[in-house]
């Protein structure tokens, strides 16, 4: 053998050695370094959790009544493990359950799918779990029903019956308070996608709305977890771990269950009031706030609905019902979602912007019949003329021409349809000091904003809508052909970005394009109310472990304070005294023992109905009470129901009725609500079992 050759073979000798070495290393890098990761990650193929959820923590009022809690329901379920190895793959017996139950097949199964067993379209009601755990049917079986099913176990192979529990809202007092209370519900895909952290479990079922959603992760606890190993066969081999769950902590609200029952009545009668006057009144809110901290003593919205359905299985009808216009769309929360243009609640916004421009309030204003901007004429209410009237007045019968002329003159100072570079415009600056356009900030999720159409606002709708405007004849709909629209139309075209003088003196009234929630007046009457401070409204006052120990306090926030002059308040406080002492409230609290301010409104609202017929007024009253050293602030709104003063301030003063306990003309102090006068302070004492104890 050559030179040449002993080199080739002793290179060859040394890279075979140098991969042998190499591949011996990688064996004992993964059999011995890096043992236990892979041990670990193959485990996790093999693994399963299964959650087992914790018990839910409670939702109490400010006595500690409950007004969420859980009962022990009796679920039907499914062992899937059990059920699919069946010949049909449980066809026949998932049949007879449905028959049993009185639920269609289809349903059936649906329900005990995973949702990646079902198509993309067809998904809704599967299972979010996964299939080693009872899969629940019915969470509210009749007991019949049940022993049915477990004494005849050969016709029902893989069904069983168990003891669960179930989120439930007691309704305490006549209580609904559903779109406060909000409901719980299975976990989603995008529930997983937005957790934030959270550590969710697919079975697991989490807050959707209102304070279940806001106080999820307090409520929720934490599941038990247990772990099985499972063959490829996807057969439990083994029980790897179990961990115990925790409950939940309790949520504490400033709310009071005969408060809340007595406001949702007072909803629900001044919207029959209204109905048998002749209106519509599709909808409407209420709401009471403690003027000393902004929380939240009351907050209804009609219509309503139950909210146990979710927990009882909520049928494709009840789901259509809850979004069906024809229904109102109960899902909609009026008090934190619903935006209507205020009307004359609005003129404490416009009395402010007055005195910040120089007016002398205590001088008199001429109210005419009328007054002309333009080519269109501005009525009064009801076109009357109310001579020369001082402002106190002019506020208490709810002149509108007043504000007509001032803004106007305003509106021409600040250079009309070419704006001076130094503008005033203390209409649009008195409404950004109270906040118009912004968020309250409540802690309640799904809240709407206000709008506040100033000179940036118009530019950027102005962006938005040129083109249509503009192509208006051949955009609109046939029935949007009329003459008036049309010539709208051309006029946004032409100069729809800039504040006309239209527009500055429906703003000066609470109309055109202002709209706001019945929470955000809520909260300018509570700043009135308190002599300017304005509150972020809370409806949770604390959260509280089971055993009673504080785990964190909610403190109501000061988010600003009113653009007005103490004088400006001690006014405008006069002044709505007046409007319920000889104005436009005078009839609805006649014989009232108690003093009240407030302010009534007559929104009118443009377009038409379903049926074709012309939309009904907006009626408000927003108020606050004892009008001397004020506590609380009420307000309602009807959509659709006429006049505020015959329809919303009579629905306030129920309210009011069963805060102070007045009976007729006079007041019993047994029956009052808070007897001291103010909400109670302290923490109660948290029970399933808390009784209410009505006036």
């Amino acid at each position: 053998m050559n030179q040449r050759s002993r080199l080739s073979l002793l290179v060859m000798q040394t890279l075979i050695i140098s991969l042998m070495l190499a591949l011996l290393g990688r064996l004992f890098y993964l059999q011995i370094g890096a043992g236990p990761k892979y041990r670990d990650a193959a485990l996790s193929i093999q693994s399963r959790d299964i959650a087992n959820p914790a018990t839910r923590g409670l939702i109490v009022d400010s006595s500690g009544v409950p007004l969420a809690l859980n009962r022990v329901g009796l679920a039907v379920t499914v062992d899937r493990s059990i059920v699919d190895r069946q010949v049909d793959k449980g066809a026949a017996v998932l049949a007879r359950t449905a028959k049993l139950l009185g639920l269609t097949y289809t349903d059936v199964y649906r329900q005990t799918r995973l949702c990646g067993e079902l198509p993309q379209a067809d998904q809704g009601g599967c299972w979010t779990g996964t299939r080693y755990q009872p899969i629940p049917i019915t969470k509210d079986a009749d007991p019949s029903t049940a022993f049915a099913i477990v004494e005849r176990a050969d016709l029902f192979p893989g069904i069983d019956a168990m003891p669960v529990a179930v989120r439930n809202y007691p309704g305490l007092a006549g209580v609904n308070a559903a779109h406060v209370l909000g409901y719980v519900g299975p976990l989603t895909e995008s529930d997983l996608i937005t957790a934030s952290g959270n550590r969710y479990y697919r079975s697991e079922s989490i807050g959707k709305a209102g304070l279940e959603f806001q106080y999820d992760s307090f409520l929720r606890g934490k599941p038990g977890v247990r772990t099985v190993i499972v063959d490829r066969k996807e057969s439990v081999m083994r029980q790897s771990q179990n961990t115990k769950s925790v409950p939940g902590d309790h949520v504490v609200t400033s709310l009071d269950v005969r408060l809340q029952a007595a406001t949702e009545n007072a909803l629900a009668d001044a919207v029959a009031r209204a109905r048998v006057g002749g209106y519509r009144a599709d909808s409407g809110a209420a709401i009471v706030m403690d003027v000393k901290t902004g929380r939240v003593l009351s907050i209804a919205s009609y219509p309503t609905y139950d909210p146990n359905i979710w927990e009882k299985g909520l049928t494709v009808q009840q789901a259509k019902d809850l979004f069906s216009d024809a229904k109102g769309v109960p899902a909609l929360s009026r008090a934190l979602q619903g935006q209507y243009a205020p009307a004359s609640t609005f003129k404490i916004v416009s009395l402010v912007a007055a005195a910040n421009a120089g007016y002398n309030l205590k001088a008199t204003y001429s109210c005419p019949a009328s007054v002309t901007v333009g080519n269109l004429d501005f009525q009064n209410f009801e076109s009357k003329s109310q001579g020369t009237i001082t402002m106190k007045n002019a506020i208490a019968i709810s002149c509108d021409t007043i504000w007509y002329q001032i803004a106007y003159d305003e509106w021409v100072r600040d250079g009309g349809l070419s704006p001076k570079s130094n503008l005033n415009d203390y209409f649009f600056a008195a409404a950004r000091g109270f906040q118009v356009a912004q968020k309250t900030r409540i802690d309640l999720p799904s809240e709407a904003s206000g709008r506040l159409p100033d000179r940036q606002w118009r530019t950027d709708w102005y962006n938005e809508n040129k083109n249509y405007f503009c192509n208006y004849q051949t955009r609109a709909k046939k029935n949007q052909l009329t003459p008036f629209l049309i010539a709208l139309a051309k006029e946004n075209c032409i100069d729809g970005d800039k504040i006309r003088g239209g527009d500055a003196v429906n703003f000066s009234i609470g109309q055109g394009d202002t709209v706001i929630t019945p929470l955000k007046l809520a909260q300018m009457y509570v700043a009135i109310a308190n002599g300017g401070t304005i509150w972020q409204p809370t409806v949770a006052q604390a959260i509280v472990k089971t055993d009673g120990i504080l785990v964190k306090e909610i403190k109501p926030q000061v988010l600003g304070k009113l653009p007005a002059m103490k004088s400006t308040l001690v006014f405008l406080r006069d002044a709505l005294r007046e409007v319920v002492v000889s104005g436009t409230a005078a009839t609805s609290f006649a014989g009232f023992p108690i003093a009240v301010s407030g302010k009534t409104g007559t929104a009118e609202v443009f377009g038409l109905n379903a049926d074709g017929s012309k939309k009904d007024n907006t009626a408000w009253f927003a108020s606050y009470a004892p009008s001397d050293k004020p506590r609380y602030a009420v307000v309602m709104m009807v959509s659709q129901g006429g006049f505020g003063s015959s329809t919303s301030a009579v629905g306030v003063r129920k309210i009011y009725e069963a805060l102070f306990g007045v009976v007729g003309s006079t007041i019993d102090p047994a029956k009052a609500i808070f007897p001291s006068g103010r909400p109670p302070t302290k923490l109660p004492k948290i029970s399933a079992t808390t009784k209410v104890n009505t006036p």
